[in-house]
């Protein structure tokens, strides 16, 4: 039967790996209860810096949101590296969790203030990027508890668990927001949220601690004996040169992220503005949060689709297919910028986008030894990171305050087109890929 239900088939696969790897449940129940926790977070700023009646947004402001998180951890993200390839990652994520409970506790009270200036922005920038580097640091210690053939599976299975318990967590928050608003001051709930995103971290830290010290990594053998800083930095990078492969597929997933992120900022303005009444932004934010969750669906299938397309293509020509499958459904989009088309393109970006990531994840773990995963995990974080702002700002420059465009889903759709055929062309791709399929 699982024969003729590739579905099926998967399923029974990330069910096996839960019963096989012992140690592997603990990893994941660190991942998914943070990630249960982000999407509670980002539905309390996304209600209380998008969706409120005086803060109209447009693409402008939302991508200089964008920047303003992502640019800094850019910057810091390849020094951050070092830490997880020196210290203990299981010590690391859990005083990151810890961190970032107590930061939001600071958040809960600047939103309680309706504070919105530089202090705010200063530690969400934090909550962020302490969120960067726990889950680098658990892809980084993810290859220790399984097999390496395991790889793929293990990483649809953390990914879309992930992906699924962010779009309960947002669901989780919309929905309280709602039964509390009509008796509540909004900026009251969205404070309240966030103290209860704190707690879900809390909770993360302590399931981190079931960790052994040096389970997730790195070995002690592995550890540097000098303290080099940016040449460790720079070890790392050309570790990540001499596997192209991995290199291309990481540059490729910054394209993809990039896409996504403007077309995420397409949909905001065409909830907010366009598809409900600007004068009522809880509607607005009801339609984004349904189109997210769409988004969430196709994510979830996507990362369980990619154990099934490498077997059944191989991981180069399946890395192919899902950066050029979605491009039918821009194409579409943007001539047909309607509610209907806009969650069908964000089933399918979403989907055959987090095919592509777990897939190139499994290449990048499988191909680089623990002792640099660290700092080339940041690395990566580093590029998407990039990707996403270089996305928000062209959103910025091409949507007007209605979202509704033809050039931007058909710029996204030139750009997967050139990654496919440029930074993941068969005669330089795969020619690093032969020994690990």
């Amino acid at each position: 039967m699982s024969k003729n239900n590739p579905t099926l088939e998967i399923t029974l696969c990330a069910m096996k790996l839960i019963a096989k790897f012992g140690e592997l449940p603990k990893l994941l129940q660190v991942r998914w209860t943070g990630q249960l926790t982000d999407g509670i977070f980002q539905s309390a700023l996304a209600s209380f810096i998008l969706f409120s009646p005086e803060r109209q947004p447009d693409a402008v402001k939302a991508a200089l949101a964008f920047a303003v998180v992502l640019l800094p951890y850019s910057i810091v993200g390849p020094y951050v590296g070092i830490f997880l390839d020196r210290f203990s990652r299981k010590i690391v994520v859990q005083l990151a969790n810890l961190f970032r409970a107590a930061n939001l506790i600071i958040i809960a009270y600047l939103i309680y203030k309706g504070s919105t200036g530089l202090t705010l922005t200063l530690f969400v920038l934090i909550a962020f990027g302490a969120n960067r580097l726990i889950l680098a640091g658990l892809s980084a210690g993810l290859p220790l508890l399984v097999d390496k053939k395991e790889l793929i599976s293990a990483n649809a299975l953390a990914v879309t668990g992930g992906t699924i318990f962010v779009v309960i967590g947002g669901g989780l928050g919309i929905a309280l927001k709602s039964i509390l608003g009509s008796t509540t001051d909004g900026d009251f709930i969205d404070g309240v949220l966030i103290l209860i995103s704190a707690g879900g971290y809390l909770l993360a830290a302590i399931f981190a601690s079931r960790f052994k010290k040096s389970e997730i990594g790195p070995q002690p053998h592995e550890v540097p004996q000098e303290i080099r800083g940016f040449g460790e930095v720079m070890q790392g990078f050309h570790i990540l040169k001499n596997h192209s492969d991995a290199l291309r597929g990481i540059f490729a997933t910054g394209v993809q992220r990039g896409g996504i992120t403007a077309l995420t900022l397409m949909a905001l303005l065409l909830e907010r503005n366009t598809f409900n009444d600007p004068a009522d932004p809880d509607a607005g934010l009801r339609g984004f949060a349904y189109a997210l969750a769409i988004a969430g669906i196709g994510i979830g299938l996507g990362a369980l689709a990619g154990p099934y397309g490498v077997a059944r293509f191989g991981r180069h020509v399946w890395m192919r297919i899902s950066m050029l499958a979605p491009i039918g459904f821009l194409i579409v989009f943007g001539i047909l910028p309607n509610e209907f088309m806009l969650i069908t393109t964000a089933f399918f970006v979403g989907g055959f986008g987090q095919s592509l990531k777990i897939t190139n994840d499994a290449l990048v773990q499988s191909k680089i030894r623990d002792e640099f995963r660290g700092r080339i995990f940041a690395f990566y974080d580093v590029a998407v990171n990039g990707a996403i702002v270089s996305g928000a700002m062209i959103a910025a420059l091409t949507l007007p305050p209605t979202g509704v465009s033809l050039v931007l889903p058909w710029s996204i759709a030139v750009a997967y087109t050139a990654a496919a055929l440029v930074l993941l062309r068969k005669s330089k791709f795969s020619a690093d890929s032969s020994s690990t399929n």
